[in-house]
């Protein structure tokens, strides 16, 4: 069985020219070897009291749900605009070419909370950021992120404050 790593696929010139897309399908559908990956993405938080798990949409949904239910505690999804039923808080954000904008339910979670902010991938790092400040004004305590793949030569990790513990599995 291979390991969780070896079982991401890069894909040449996806979605453009120039970009090697990290598809998470092979990872996704090893039912050992996305338990390894979960169980790594777990591991620095064991001790650590969460009471929610927050996933970016989409591919965050599934690593921290997943994460959520091995931490036994809940989940909240940070969701593209127009999803969510309102009352809703949103933030922002630039991407490459556009803006986007995340939302999350007014009462997704109660005052305080503190929470873990996991997406799949960390590129430029603009959509963990928004995911971060959103999390702040909705007013929860962001004690941690976490990603399953770090994309070091896009430099996503200088827009992570470095007072809260950000953890890649694989760096590339």
């Amino acid at each position: 069985m291979p390991a969780f790593d070896q079982l991401i696929r890069d894909v040449p010139d996806f979605p453009k020219p120039g970009v090697v897309f990290k598809d998470i399908g092979p990872l996704l559908a090893d039912p050992i070897g996305f338990a390894s990956c979960i169980t790594a993405l777990v591991a620095p938080w064991r001790d650590v009291p969460v009471d929610a798990v927050c996933g970016i949409e989409s591919r965050g949904f599934i690593f921290g749900s997943a994460m959520a239910l091995a931490m036994q505690t809940g989940f909240v999804p940070l969701r593209k605009v127009g999803k969510l039923p309102p009352p809703t808080i949103g933030v922002d954000y630039d991407l490459e070419y556009g803006s986007a904008r995340l939302e999350i339910g007014a009462q997704g979670l109660p005052a305080g909370a503190r929470v873990l902010l996991i997406d799949d991938v960390l590129a430029t790092g603009g959509t963990l950021d928004a995911g971060r400040r959103l999390l702040e004004q909705a007013g929860a305590r962001v004690i941690g992120a976490g990603v399953v793949i770090e994309i070091d030569a896009l430099a996503g990790r200088k827009r992570w404050p470095e007072a809260i513990p950000l953890r890649a599995l694989l760096h590339c």
